[in-house]
């Protein structure tokens, strides 16, 4: 199984705490259209083997391409590399991008899953976090998306500043009355040099709190089973045949192929990502170069990663694979390292597969970290 990637880098404005690549110039979407199907035909030679069974788009935000823009990219797709019969396609898409009418267009397309960028039902959340849409569009949006799309997944941001425990129940309690299948949800993190780092520099918003967040998601985690929920990575939750095949592929170490600035690719061996610069990309597609940089995977890397994703995930980490991958000295390590961890009830071992405990969730990327390997290749 593979993947397709499409990152689309263009929003209709910036919200106070995103940090991925983006332009809220529209002026070179038409242009950026047609690099993104120039990058395909150069690049279609990487997964001549490989069958195609996931295509993203993703972001910015998708939805700001018209209904044909997106038929062209999905077309484009199918001409250059071989996909399965049943893609599962997913659309990012925001509540403003969505009206009835756009809804039943993209019912008619071969999107066959939404990903809808809710964050919050309450307006204060909203308008803090400077998103394009409204509370009554998000209600409104998974009403009509709902009657048409059995696939949707929508996300859901909690440790915001002010939000008690009773409003995040709430917005979960919302997000359930839909009968949505998919939920994503993330804690609210501070990144440097976003708009939401310098509101709490001045003071204008609290800082969000460890301990808040980490309520939130307890809360959630809760919920969400309680309602036939399975919690199959750290921020994700999906009824069963609903899991995200695009995320887990991810998760599961398949080969992907990233599409536009500043996406990544994956094909087992090497990692590569294009410059998160739109200019640049596009003069270099246009010259017929690639505009991105390729990191070989040491066995470090690789041990490194596959112990990080193991963790976030309800699959874990092989010990058998581990002493397969990697020897049996890279095994004692881990398994030397990881015993405070079962001591205290973060980890446990399952029929030889290391994973988080529920206790253990929350702190699986800290978790994760001190079972890294410093220098396997030295």
């Amino acid at each position: 199984m593979s993947g397709i990637y499409i990152h689309i880098p263009f929003c209709k404005q910036a919200c106070h705490y995103c940090d991925f690549h983006f332009s809220t110039s529209m002026k070179k979407k038409e242009e950026m259209v047609q690099a993104l199907v120039k990058e395909m035909q150069m690049r279609k030679s990487e997964f001549e083997n490989e069958i195609v069974e996931t295509i993203y788009f993703g972001g910015g935000t998708p939805s700001v391409l018209s209904d044909e823009e997106l038929a062209f990219l999905i077309d484009a797709v199918y001409a250059n590399f071989k996909v399965a019969e049943n893609p599962e396609i997913t659309l990012e898409a925001n509540p403003d991008d969505l009206s009835d009418e756009r809804i039943v267009e993209l019912a008619g397309s071969r999107i066959n899953r939404l990903s809808i960028g809710i964050q919050s039902f309450f307006e204060n959340d909203l308008k803090m976090m400077n998103r394009a849409h409204n509370a009554e569009e998000a209600k409104k949006s998974l009403e009509t998306a709902t009657r048409y799309f059995d696939n949707i997944s929508i996300d859901l941001i909690y440790g915001i500043p002010g939000m008690t425990n009773e409003m995040w129940k709430q917005n979960i309690e919302t997000a359930l009355s839909f009968g949505i299948p998919h939920i994503s949800s993330y804690a609210l993190t501070v990144e440097p040099k976003t708009a939401l780092k310098k509101l709490i520099q001045t003071g204008k918003v609290s800082e969000p709190k460890d301990e808040v967040a980490q309520e939130h998601f307890m809360i959630l985690v809760e919920m969400l089973q309680q309602h036939g929920f399975i919690h199959y990575e750290l921020s994700n939750f999906g009824k069963p045949d609903y899991f995200s095949k695009n995320n887990s592929a991810y998760w599961l170490g398949k080969k992907y192929i990233g599409i536009g600035p500043s996406a990544h690719s994956y094909d087992g061996i090497s990692r590569s990502w294009n410059i998160a610069n739109n200019p640049i990309y596009l003069k270099e597609i246009e010259a017929g170069k690639l505009p991105g940089e390729v990191e070989i995977l040491t066995a470090n890397d690789r041990y490194n990663e596959y112990i990080m994703t193991g963790l976030r995930t309800i699959w874990g980490v092989s010990l058998n694979r581990i002493q397969k991958e990697f020897g049996e000295e890279v095994l004692q390590y881990l398994q030397k390292q990881s015993e405070k961890f079962i001591a205290d009830g973060l980890l446990a071992v399952e029929k030889n597969i290391l994973k988080t405990t529920p206790k253990g969730k929350f702190l699986a990327d800290g978790i994760a970290s001190d079972l890294f390997l410093i220098n396997l290749d030295d």
